[in-house]
């Protein structure tokens, strides 16, 4: 029997969803492509979001029976999580009978960065016969390609900055921690932890405002990269027009992301806001393995 391909794949694709626009640019390409979806908006993550303009169910986190029976009723086989969610505690999961069921697997899967969680998470729907797929498989034109996205090109001082955010990334990985950093002029301003991209942006800005930081305004790059093991089906790095708002505040010249791997929920926008704020926007090769 033929393989079935992730794009095409086979009946509707239940997407898990949190919260940000991600979920809604995935779902809008994948019924383009003539493919049908069921969304499954999280409660404290995706409200305020457009799921809504979709077939969905509302579900709470640990609510995996109630996902389940749902999922196989409406013919789903293929799930993709995708969104932002703030990595909630034991006690914000809200577990149905399932839920409970393989509480063990998911306070095993507590116990490490988030790159393990969400891979834990995957198996618990794996072993009930779904297929796990990153947003990348079913919608493969939201990877940022290599090169410059925008009119702004990128300096020779820039580069530097960014080969040096790349190794540092690749280093940090190991550890299952941050996907983004900050570099100016050679120096390491700022990493990403627990508090995500937006957070960390609105951290340096405070502290050229503190007078912490001697790069002078306009110089710096934002520099973003999956983990070396990282499960691609979850949790790809992402940028968007809000990106582009944090690095203006944040007084840096630019982005620079790996191609391929990074996601990119509106490009068009993105461009747009980038060459009007003049900073450039840069799709990058991750480089040799160290």
């Amino acid at each position: 029997m033929n393989a079935v391909s992730p794009v095409g794949g086979e009946g509707p694709l239940a997407m898990l969803c949190g919260g940000g626009s991600l979920p809604l640019a995935v779902a809008e390409r994948v019924t383009t492509s003539g493919r049908s979806v069921l969304l499954f908006p999280l409660r404290g993550a995706a409200e305020g979001t457009e799921v809504e303009r979709f077939p969905h169910h509302w579900v709470h986190i640990g609510q995996i029976g109630k996902f389940m029976r749902l999922a196989r009723a409406a013919g789903c086989r293929d799930v993709v999580f995708i969104g932002s969610l703030v990595r909630p505690s034991l006690w914000q999961v809200h577990p149905d009978l399932k839920g409970l069921s393989v509480l063990p697997r998911v306070i095993a899967a507590y116990r490490g960065g988030d790159n393990h969680l969400l891979t834990g998470m995957g198996k618990v729907l794996e072993h009930d016969g779904f297929r796990l797929l990153g947003a990348h498989e079913v919608a493969p034109e939201i990877l940022i390609p290599e090169g410059i996205l925008g009119r702004t090109p990128a300096s020779e001082r820039d580069h530097a900055d960014i080969a040096l955010g790349l190794d540092y990334l690749h280093t940090a990985g190991k550890f299952d921690i941050g996907q983004a950093v900050v570099v100016a002029g050679l120096h390491v301003l700022a990493v990403e932890a627990a508090e995500g991209t937006d957070a960390m942006l609105a951290r340096v800005a405070e502290m050229r405002t503190n007078g912490r930081v001697r790069a002078p305004s306009g110089t710096g790059t934002l520099v973003k990269a999956a983990k070396p093991a990282q499960d691609r089906r979850f949790d790809l790095p992402s940028i968007g027009p809000k990106t582009v708002e944090g690095v203006v505040r944040a007084g840096l010249a630019g982005i620079a992301v790996v191609a391929g791997s990074t996601i990119v929920a509106e490009p068009e926008q993105l461009a747009t806001a980038a060459d009007r704020a003049n900073i450039f926007v840069l799709g990058v090769s991750p480089g040799p393995e160290k």
